[in-house]
């Protein structure tokens, strides 16, 4: 809190003219510390207190639920913004952000973000996937050093969503989806119930997927030339082989959130089942004969049923929150346990050494039926895992240095997992792995310079990070993740980081002791010999893999563009090195195969036919990567509502006054750019509005929007006002009026009562008065509560029609629409892999490779989308660079060439519950919406040649992609 003198009368008077609509929204604070605004000189606004008309107080909060962070979040969006991705869930959400969201620092440079609710941790992103994102008031997104004050590791962005404080809604959802070339289908049914009440919140969800099978024979791909002799009424083994496994899914939810007394404190649980089958189709078994004369003929049959690998598994999980606050602290305790078992098997070949011997002999003719021959029977791999975390984190701030209050994290963690897996094909192994891990962390946010504490304020706002944890691990002894990281500010809009990493990470359970599977008839693509064949596969963990350091930097560069309305633009810079490092068994290029000789398998002839592709450790890998990000968004229509009132940060609505005004992080004095306090423009809602208000006793009033929510969240009509007809206030504004039990807060009502009754609110609703001093500034009329609404809410706290026409440009004028745009540019500079000591460095970037796709480069992701009147679309994008793959130089060896490649996606939906006309004639339209999507518009495939120009067979279009160009229609009903 900052405290300013002044003399002036006149700003007093403008703020008691202006101020009257902008509606406490922080729900934690009191409402009239929640209540800011800028005048038009960017001094601050100015409350009368106790008579003193000579002191102007400003206050300065945030919104309920918002992380204190030195790091300025890289994305905000609000609940338009959100409406613009027209997602289904909060999980579609996070998958539609995309590279927004997700970290480019480590290897992958994919890291999940972590998630909070409100500001908070919770036990599993399970607690909060499926509800809608209508419930969704806010959403942030900060970069990787933010993780760390909640107890993760500097390696996933944040994600912290913001809840409305009463919301209710039941969602359907169907989807349908296939490609354009058909031969196979998706289908996705969705029920979900969501119920919020302030700290309390109800959730269950039903959800059922399949997959039809696609074969390869559907797609007319060419089979691998194995010197079969295919004769009259041989079966086609692509007929037999599998694009698309036939699959199908089943889950339940059920989550459970309530608030512990009037304290703020809370606590959550919720439970998951998840079933999943599958069945995968691996081609034919391949019989060799011999005739009586002793010419060998190489046929193709069907020798009873096909190779095949038939799957399924199940999955418990159970988690529970507890989040309380003792004296200065709040304390979070985290626990998730998952049990998980599996069971695949696997088609044997036939043994076929009696057929040779019977043939040979002149028993078996050529012509044989051998569709009775014994079946060979399965192989059956089994595993049961179990995993349980536990976490509990204090965070407070017990130290005030001259730069401000020192943030502290004290983290206690336990995590206990074990795997015990069997296979049939090795009896005599049992493979049963338990392990235990403890873990103690401090993570310091300590100030050193600020400009709102006026201390260094010249240079800046400069903060440090130190992180450190130590693991106490039953099976690898002790390991650490230390890390060190600077904040700097340099002026408003404009901010530096660098962090540096160093920790220990031990190889998975699963990377440790998962089944061993083996795979028939797997194309593998040979260098050596510039074939494709059918090898037989092996899966699995592997006992012998150490554990990883790693040692990574990252610098930062996060920057609001002066120039373009919310806008921000990112540059990251990624050097990571790491030793042992565990993955999957990379492709069989001559490199690898004369590193890991024993795990390939060649026939006397030198071709190739197995691969033993359990993981391995390669010795160390360097990986240094630039990324560069571009988010805009902006509104359009309304009028002449355009770039008031918005957001700092680009992507979505960033700081400054929101709907209903709602206070933000913004230093106290600092205004948005055209950003101001302004009046609805209909002077007759205005008129009505009064009456409602100042024409009933408060008390009366007060029971009847008390009346009013239950109605909302029963589904019931609305009670009537004082002139008999239903009361019409706002739904976004009777949601800043209620407090945390669910009913109008006292104190809110009498604020907001003074302020409509005022005598200048009567001349405001009666058309006199001019606008705002946000117009003076630049900004149109209509601003903040200009905004258009989020207009396919729910019934509860939604935000629906009735909104969006009182603050969407005033009466029944046009809407507002949004629009957004990102781009994320990222360039690796150097991969290197070094297998073994005494082995050749790979260069990843040069034509060494360990996947089977080659290193590109360049890439690039992109998404764009816009939202007006229930109107949506989105578009998304992604740029493939090209890379190659060597050969070994050797003769009969190839490089293979990887093209470079776009795919185009859209998306686009229609809120048919805001058609009048429409849910006039069909009511059951009302809440509902529908999409229609189409993936890989241009139908791009990679195209892969050798240094021949051909395609090999292993790299053939559609199986490389054998969906191609899609779509999906969705049908939506919010009840």
């Amino acid at each position: 809190m900052r405290t300013h003198t002044s003399s002036s009368i006149a700003a007093i008077a403008a703020v008691l003219v202006f101020q009257p609509l902008a509606i406490a929204s922080a729900q934690d604070a009191p409402p009239l510390a929640q209540d800011v605004s800028q005048d038009q000189s960017g001094e601050g606004d100015a409350l009368q207190m106790d008579g003193e008309i000579n002191e102007i107080i400003v206050f300065g909060a945030r919104i309920r639920g918002q992380i204190d962070a030195p790091q300025p979040p890289i994305l905000e969006l609000d609940q338009e913004d959100i409406a613009a991705y027209g997602a289904g869930s909060i999980a579609e959400l996070i998958e539609a952000l995309g590279p927004q969201v997700s970290s480019g620092r480590g290897r992958g440079g994919s890291g999940a973000p972590v998630i909070l609710v409100n500001g908070v941790r919770i036990s599993s992103f399970r607690e909060l996937r499926s509800y809608p994102p209508e419930a969704i008031e806010r959403t942030e997104v900060f970069s990787e050093e933010v993780a760390q004050r909640f107890g993760y590791s500097p390696d996933q962005r944040v994600v912290n969503i913001i809840l409305k404080n009463n919301y209710s809604s039941q969602r359907i959802e169907l989807e349908y989806g296939q490609p354009f070339d058909g031969g196979f289908s998706q289908q996705e049914v969705q029920g979900t119930y969501l119920r919020i009440d302030g700290s309390s919140r109800f959730n269950v969800n039903l959800e059922w997927d399949n997959t039809s099978l696609l074969t390869e024979g559907e797609r007319g791909v060419i089979q691998s030339d194995t010197g079969e002799a295919m004769v009259a009424g041989d079966p086609d083994p692509a007929d037999y082989r599998s694009l698309v496994a036939d699959s199908a899914g089943l889950e339940a939810t059920v989550n459970w959130t309530t608030a512990l007394g009037d304290s703020g404190n809370s606590i959550s649980a919720n439970a998951t089942y998840e079933r999943d089958d599958s069945l995968r189709l691996q081609g034919l078994d391949t019989v060799t004969l011999f005739d009586p004369v002793g010419a060998s003929v190489v046929r193709s049959f069907n020798a009873g049923d096909p190779l095949a690998v038939d799957s399924r598994s199940n999955s418990y999980s159970a988690g529970a929150t507890l989040n309380a606050g003792l004296g200065e602290w709040q304390i979070t305790g985290t626990v998730d346990a998952t049990l998980s078992d599996s069971v695949s098997r696997s088609q044997l070949a036939l043994d076929t050494s009696d057929l040779v011997t019977a043939a040979a002999a002149g028993d078996l003719a050529l012509d044989a039926d051998l569709g009775s021959f014994p079946d060979a029977g399965f192989d059956e791999a089994q595993s049961e895992t179990y995993t349980v975390n536990a976490l509990l984190t204090a965070r407070g701030n017990p130290i005030l240095l001259p730069g401000g209050e020192v943030a502290v994290t004290g983290i206690l963690g336990y995590r206990g997992n074990g795997i015990e897996s069997f296979d049939t094909g090795s009896p005599d192994v049992v493979t049963d792995l338990d392990r235990t891990r403890w873990q103690a962390g401090l993570n310091l946010a300590i100030p050193i310079t600020s400009r709102d504490e006026d201390f260094g304020g010249a240079i800046g706002d400069i903060s440090i990070n130190l992180n450190g944890a130590l693991f106490e691990q039953s099976d690898f002894g002790t390991l650490y993740d230390v890390s060190a990281g600077l904040n700097w500010g340099i002026f408003e809009g404009l901010a530096l980081s660098a962090t540096y990493v160093e920790r220990e990470n031990s190889p998975s359970l699963t990377q440790l002791g998962a089944p061993q599977i083996t795979t028939f008839n797997v194309p593998v693509f040979d260098f050596t010999n510039n074939e494709t064949v059918l090898a037989t596969v092996i899966t699995g963990g592997n006992l012998g893999l150490e554990p990883e350091k790693q040692s990574d930097w990252k610098f930062g560069l996060n920057w609001e563009l002066p120039f373009i309305e919310r806008g921000t633009f990112q540059i990251e810079y990624f050097r990571n090195h790491s030793e042992n490092v565990t993955d999957s068994f990379p492709v069989l290029t001559s490199a690898i195969e004369a590193a890991y000789p024993d795990r390939v398998t060649r026939d006397a002839s030198g071709t190739l036919t197995g691969v033993d592709r359990r993981f391995v450790s390669f010795a160390e890998q360097d990986v240094e990567r630039l990324q560069f990000g571009l988010n805009l968004s902006g509104q359009f229509g309304g009028g002449n509502e355009q770039g008031g009132g918005e957001g700092r940060r680009g992507g979505g609505g960033g700081g400054g006054q929101r709907d209903g005004g709602e206070a933000t992080d913004r230093p106290a004095g600092q205004a948005a750019r055209g950003e101001g306090r302004r009046w609805p423009r209909n002077p007759e809602r205005m008129a009505q509005l009064r009456a409602e208000f100042c024409e009933v006793e408060p008390a009366t009033l007060i029971a009847r929007f008390n009346q009013a929510l239950e109605a909302q969240a029963n589904g019931e009509a609305p009670p009537v006002g004082a002139d008999g007809e239903p009361l019409t206030i706002p739904p976004r504004m009777l949601q800043r009026l209620t407090g945390e039990d669910g009913r109008i807060d006292p104190e809110r009502f009498n604020m907001m009562h003074a302020r409509i009754c005022s005598d200048e609110a009567g001349q405001m609703a009666g058309g006199q008065g001019g606008a705002g001093d946000g117009d003076r500034a630049g900004g149109p009329p209509g601003g903040p509560q200009a905004r258009g609404g989020n207009r396919g809410g729910g019934p509860r706290g939604g935000g629906g029609r009735g909104f969006g026409r009182f603050g969407g440009g005033g009466g029944d004028g046009p809407p507002t629409g949004r629009w957004f745009a990102n781009l994320q540019y990222t360039m690796d500079l150097e991969n290197t892999v070094l297998i073994a000591p005494g082995v050749p460095v790979l260069d990843l970037l040069e034509g060494d490779a360990l996947s089977g796709g080659g290193q590109t480069r360049h890439s690039i992701r992109a998404r764009a989308g816009a939202f007006y009147d229930g109107f949506g679309t989105f578009l998304s994008g992604t740029y493939t660079g090209a890379s190659r793959i060597n050969g070994s130089g050797l003769a009969g060896s190839t490089d293979l060439f990887f093209d470079d490649f776009v795919t185009v996606n859209i998306r686009t939906f229609v809120d048919l519950g805001q058609r009048d006309e429409l849910v006039a004639a069909i009511p059951f339209l009302k809440g509902s919406r529908i999409g229609f999507d189409v993936d890989n518009i241009f139908d791009a495939r990679q195209r892969v040649t050798d240094s021949n120009g051909d395609t090999p067979l292993a790299y053939q279009p559609f199986l490389i992609d054998p969906r191609g160009r899609s779509f999906e229609i969705e049908f939506r009903k919010m009840f």
